[in-house]
């Protein structure tokens, strides 16, 4: 079967790695997405430690389509028997970008309407009563070429479900792990985040560092399919508790306000890590650890302060980093002239979407002494 691993512009590769270490081979990568042969065992393997990939998807069938009546011949001569009973609840999401067909709501419709032709064909019935478990069928359209797919998931893979309460404009935990893999962080390493929020990237390193499935405390839409076979989803859950360690880790979060670092111990215990937090502005900012990586997510224009604001902050992140230059610094942003405003190039860059926002990663390599 092929399964596509979704994701943000950007993050390609770090799923990609992930995917390698799990012992499964991607076979296609492109943009937002990708794409890897194998069998259910791995599917639930999958969606329990894919750190930084939104939804994983069940392709049923690929094809081109410029008109309605394309789609819904070419939907409804696919096999759908396999996955779906006449007593399925079928519920169809869409979306479409640089196609012909580019109204959403009427593909939904039309796979919809395909999909029960088909079955009422399959099982020789003149009526499909959708009463039982619900299949959430995902079509995408790109190009004019469909996609059609199950989805895996139900909420999305970055509801790792410990992250109960928030604070404005959250870093989500997709991004979060993302952030912490395109640093240098290693689990021996030292890791601070001296504007933490809600704590997302403090106990996204540290959930990699002890080896912790990300999605272990969840259920997933997939849990419900009935052609899965007994125990996929227990054997995987198995394997994911024996390698977890739990162990203490140079890992500190802080940030200026109180009730942040409140909602960062109480998400800190749901995840089941350990991680240091303090409260603190950055101008005290302060660490006896030799080395280490400084991660963080500040905020900028579109995101809680003025322009004046941002700059003077970013101003002070300078004058604070840069006391520390065996220290690895990476810095997410919005802004676009951070590079001018912060007063140095980056070594590395790299884009990536943050809540519909295009964002850059900077990168500022540790001096070697």
């Amino acid at each position: 079967m092929r399964f596509v691993a979704t994701c943000k512009l950007g993050l390609e590769s770090t799923v990609a790695i992930q995917l390698k270490k799990l012992g499964i081979e991607p076979v296609e990568t492109l943009d937002a997405r990708v794409a890897f042969d194998d069998d259910f065992d791995t599917m639930a393997k999958a969606l329990l430690w894919l750190r930084t990939a939104e939804r994983l998807l069940l392709t049923v069938g690929t094809f081109a389509a410029r008109s309605f009546d394309e789609l819904f011949e070419q939907t409804k001569a696919l096999d759908w028997k396999p996955f779906l009973k006449p007593t399925t609840r079928i519920h169809v999401n869409g979306k479409s970008a640089k196609s012909t067909l580019f109204s959403v709501s009427d593909c939904q419709s039309i796979v919809k309407k395909a999909i029960v032709e088909n079955l009422k064909a399959a099982y020789h019935t003149d009526r499909i009563p959708e009463t039982g478990e619900e299949v959430i069928v995902e079509v995408g359209i790109l190009k004019d070429d469909v996609t059609l797919a199950l989805d895996c998931c139900g909420a999305g893979l970055s509801r790792r479900g410990y992250r109960t309460y928030n604070v404005p404009a959250p870093l989500s935990e997709t991004l979060g792990a993302g952030m912490v893999m395109l640093s240098r962080f290693f689990p021996d390493t030292p890791l601070i985040d001296p504007m933490c929020g809600s704590g997302t990237i403090p106990i996204e390193a540290a959930m990699i560092a002890n080896n912790i499935a990300p999605s272990r405390g969840r259920t997933f839409a997939s849990e419900q399919w009935t052609f899965i076979p007994d125990g996929t989803f227990s054997r995987a859950r198995e394997e994911a508790r024996d390698a977890e360690r739990h162990e203490k880790l140079c890992i500190l979060g802080s940030d200026i306000d109180p009730h942040c670092i409140d909602l960062c111990k109480k998400h800190a215990k749901k995840a089941g890590v350990m991680v240091d937090w303090k409260v603190r502005p950055l101008k005290e900012f302060e660490t006896s650890w030799e080395k280490g990586v400084i991660l963080c997510n500040p905020p900028y224009g579109e995101r809680l302060l003025d322009a004046h604001e941002v700059k003077r902050l970013y101003h002070e992140m300078r004058n604070v980093f840069d006391r520390y230059p065996a220290w690895e610094k990476c810095i997410i942003t919005a802004m676009r002239e951070f590079e001018q405003v912060y007063g140095i190039r980056a070594d590395k860059r790299r884009k990536l979407s943050n809540g519909g926002m295009v964002c850059t990663v900077y990168r500022y390599y540790a001096k070697r002494f």
